[in-house]
């Protein structure tokens, strides 16, 4: 029997997930490795080769029966995974300028290899998840992290674009100045926008825009005397406890998403919305207001439109391993290898 591997290269971790023809999934949770980006291509590709067989041996199977792997990473990468000749976060290594990672596997492993960045690939899990294969179903997913990924999956197909920049979700400006609970702010962007999804939905635009503006409506609070990073990320917990202002900001991360969805109701006409990442990663009471208030920020919707379901996305941990090991299911069918 063959199989086919999803690989999630993080920053620390790579996460690995194994399926068979059948679309089960051999694993179960996290599988995980080190991940050793930050010490070039070499090494970090021999690190994904030694996890990938342990990977291999925990759901019994012969690492030469995997017969297609697939690959995700964070970008900025091209559709096909050359990684940016301007390197990022998690390809500081000269080494990775250029490097064609999606490649570079291929050959280490002696086998075909997917590729989709990270957004993409939990987009598209969490479209299979809701639809199967085969479907001809649309979805928008959003994910929310230290920045703000996603991705448009269209008839099981994840939407790449020219250069793979299709489903850069985060970097689509949004009407932010309807968000009512921030009047006055204007939410800067690391990339260098003003008023995109991520600058208003992000772990980074907590610690950038939203602390600064509401700490200083609410004086006295016990996120005012810490560093601002170590604050940003103590913001969720206390928001699923209740604080009230650690709530606002959830509000208005919620109220930006509503808007941006409208633009994709407008643009696709979707079958679903996803919303996903680690800022919604609590107990489902707090899932349940946050998609509440998603829809209390959203324009009034046509009659055709305001049944729309919004989801969270499922196995969250696993999402990109997920989708990056249904890429290269879809792969080894269209290709006769399973």
């Amino acid at each position: 029997m063959q199989f086919v591997a999803g690989v999630d290269l993080g920053g620390t971790a790579v996460n690995y997930t194994l399926i068979n023809a059948e679309e089960k999934f051999l694993i179960e949770g996290l599988c995980e490795h080190p991940a050793r980006s930050v010490e070039g291509p070499e090494i970090c590709l021999k690190q994904i080769e030694d996890g990938l067989n342990i990977a291999a041996a925990k759901a019994g199977v012969r690492l030469e029966d995997i017969a297609v792997v697939g690959l995700d990473t964070p970008g900025p990468a091209s559709a096909s995974g050359v990684l940016s000749a301007r390197g990022s976060t998690n390809f500081v290594h000269a080494d990775w300028a250029g490097f064609d990672i999606r490649e570079g596997l291929a050959r280490r492993l002696n086998k075909p290899v997917t590729y989709l960045n990270d957004g993409n690939a939990g987009a598209l899990w969490g479209h299979f998840s809701l639809f199967g294969a085969n479907s001809r179903k649309t979805s928008i997913s959003a994910i929310i992290g230290t920045g703000l990924g996603g991705g448009v999956i269209i008839e099981d197909m994840v939407v790449k674009g020219r250069k793979g920049f299709g489903g850069e979700l985060g970097h689509v400006l949004i009407p932010y100045q309807s968000i009512v609970t921030i009047p006055g702010l204007h939410p800067q962007c690391n990339c260098g926008r003003t008023g995109d999804l991520e600058s208003c939905c992000s772990l980074t635009a907590i610690g950038k825009s939203f602390l600064p503006y509401f700490l200083a409506k609410y004086p006295g609070h016990q996120l005012a005397s810490l560093e601002t990073g170590k604050a940003a990320k103590l913001v969720r917990g206390l928001a699923e406890k209740g604080d009230p202002m650690c709530r606002e900001i959830f509000r208005t991360q919620a109220h930006a998403l509503g808007v941006f969805f409208d633009e994709m109701i407008n643009t696709f006409d979707p079958d679903a919305l996803i919303v996903g990442g680690g800022a919604i990663e609590t107990g489902k009471e707090f899932q349940d207001w946050f998609i509440s208030e998603i829809r209390a920020g959203m324009p009034p919707q046509r009659e055709e439109q305001a049944d729309i379901p919004i989801h969270i996305m499922p196995n969250g941990d696993t999402a990109g391993a997920r989708g990056a090991a249904i890429e290269a299911l879809q792969f080894a069918r269209h290709g006769g290898l399973l």
